[in-house]
């Protein structure tokens, strides 16, 4: 037999290995699940948990909705208070457009937080790989650093993080706001533990056929992944368009504001429209429901490839 016949061989062996794991690993969790009969009352009582779950997530958007939604003449402080607008109008997000530039505030946060997806999916990746897959010295403190920097409270070394802004001359530009979250230790983490749970038969049978790490982690790790790539993208972009404190300390030129900074105009000192706030707080959630909407298939399946081993 000639050596690439041997080596197709090699690769094929050990992915029906790992196939074969897979199946055995998915009957023993059926045998699991069908053992363990749930009662009936403790079903009814998780259904109620999730309900009032439910209620406490949603319940809060849903009223700020309809909040954005009912005109001038309904009493948003009625009791009992209605959630449906009896008169629905679109006249609030139109009035948030007038009061600040709400467009181009969301184009700066669009900005910041498509650069942070790009950067944490590609770092976090790329760290995540050489931490579960090469070997190199020191790999275990390595590891151990990440974990200690999830532990330090992000309040206590801002006043650093600024200072070393304004030495690289950098405050005052979105570039500023980027740096400092531009890859996540959890992100990493998760990206590690991702790997980690992959079988080693097929790296092994590529690197059996010459293929060297930027290969194997280029057109065999990587592809294998893309659900906690998805998961990584969507904690990057919440982190990035929420985040209100590290862009309030870094920028000072209106122009440059992003949404969650120039949402806090439409509270005034002697006015404080609850539609205007409301339709701006619906502005600011949309671009997420989208997003996460998007990428939720991915999401489910990525919170499991991160989770199994570590």
């Amino acid at each position: 037999m000639s050596p690439t016949g041997e080596r197709a061989g090699i690769r094929r062996r050990g992915r029906e290995r790992g196939q074969r794991r897979e199946r055995e690993r998915r009957r023993r969790r059926r045998q699991e699940g069908g053992e363990r009969r749930i009662p009936g009352w403790q079903l009814a009582l998780r259904y109620l948990l999730l309900l009032a779950v439910l209620a406490l997530t949603v319940g809060p958007f849903l009223w700020q909705l309809s909040t954005s939604l009912k005109g001038p003449g309904e009493d948003i402080y009625r009791y009992p208070p209605s959630l449906v607008p009896h008169r629905p109008t679109l006249g609030n997000y139109a009035g948030v457009a007038d009061i600040i530039p709400v467009w181009d505030f969301a184009l700066n946060s669009l900005k910041v937080a498509a650069a942070n997806v790009l950067t944490n999916c590609v770092g976090a990746a790329l760290a995540g790989y050489a931490l579960a897959r090469l070997r190199f010295r020191g790999r275990g403190t390595a590891l151990v650093v990440f974990i200690m920097a999830m532990l330090v409270p992000v309040e206590s070394i801002m006043i650093a993080q600024f200072v070393t802004m304004r030495e690289l001359q950098l405050n005052n530009t979105l570039i500023g706001v980027l740096l400092p979250g531009c890859i996540g230790a959890m992100n990493v983490l998760l990206m590690r533990n991702a790997f980690a749970g992959l079988p080693y038969e097929t790296e092994e049978a590529a690197f059996v056929d010459g293929a060297n790490a930027w290969q194997r982690f280029v057109q065999i790790a990587l592809p294998s992944v893309k659900g906690t790539l998805a998961v990584v993208a969507i904690f990057a972009f919440m982190g990035a368009w929420d985040d209100f404190l590290w862009p309030l300390i870094v920028l000072s030129d209106q122009s440059k504001f992003t949404l969650t900074i120039g949402l806090n105009f439409l509270h005034g000192t002697f006015a404080d429209n609850q539609r205007l706030v409301a339709a701006g707080t619906v502005i600011a959630v949309l671009p997420l429901i989208v997003m996460f909407a998007c990428l939720q298939r991915y999401f489910f399946r990525g919170v499991g490839e991160g989770a199994v081993k570590g």
